[in-house]
This record gives C-alpha cells, structure tokens and sequence, in this order.
C-alpha cells in the first residue's frame, strides 16, 4: 500500500448507463436537459457531454439484462448554479411529461434539489448545492 495518496483526481465527471431506449434517453438528456452528443460510435451506444462532464448511454441487450438487485445505482445528479434555477427546472420537466419523483425541497445544508426519472427509470437529481454551485473548472 502507498504511503502517500496521489495528486486529487479531477472529481466524477463519468457515468455509463445501460438503457432499454435509446431514443427516448436521447431525447430527455439532449432536447430537455440541453446534454449534446459528443460521439456516436454505433447505433447501440450514445456519449453526451455538458461541458465537464461526459455520460454514456448503452442500448441495454439480453446479454446485459439485469435485475433489480443486480443494481447499484441510486441516483445522478445535475447541478444547477442558482437555487431558483430548481423551481425553474422543476416546472420545465414536469410540463414536458417528464415523471417527477419527489417535488423540490430545500435541504438542512442549504441545498434545494428535485428528483425525476429518465426515460429508463433512472432517478435524476436536479440539485443546486451551493459548495459547487457555479463552479466551471
């Protein structure tokens, strides 16, 4: 084991999703959440990007299909640099037809956040969290 952890990494900026419907995850991280494609390798796999950050959608198949329990994940994020911004994103989604999950709330550390789900069923949350809010790198 090292004795000295390495310089700080960059922060997680990468996450890969398996996804029953590509298109309609396209379409919710691209045309409501304003993500653009970054690189289309195949018609089975999709990378987006926002700037800082990069998510991969995969065409979930029947080699990986998984069950509930196989999974992992509770839920992404993305962060909005002005607290009025959730309300704003909130009523965005929820007249675009997008399932809403849990209505916007302040939090106890000053974060105000909503959560709603992708067309796959992914639980996405909308968070302004002021220690990051604004932040570009």
């Amino acid at each position: 084991m090292a004795d000295q952890r390495p310089a700080p990494h960059a922060g997680l900026r990468h996450i890969a999703l398996f996804v029953p419907d590509l298109t309609a995850c396209e379409h919710f991280y691209c045309t409501l959440l304003g993500m653009r494609e970054e690189w289309r390798p195949d018609d089975d796999n999709l990378y987006l990007c926002s700037g800082n950050d990069n998510l991969a959608l995969h065409r979930r198949s029947k080699d990986t299909e998984a069950t509930d329990q196989d999974s992992r994940l509770d839920h992404i994020g993305f962060v909005l640099d002005d607290m009025a911004q959730v309300d704003e994103w909130h009523a965005f989604l929820e007249q675009a037809g997008v399932p809403i999950a849990q209505a916007p709330k302040t939090h106890r550390d000053g974060a105000r956040s909503f959560y709603c789900h992708d067309p796959a069923g992914t639980l996405v949350q909308m968070i302004y969290h002021p220690p990051i809010a604004g932040w570009r790198g």
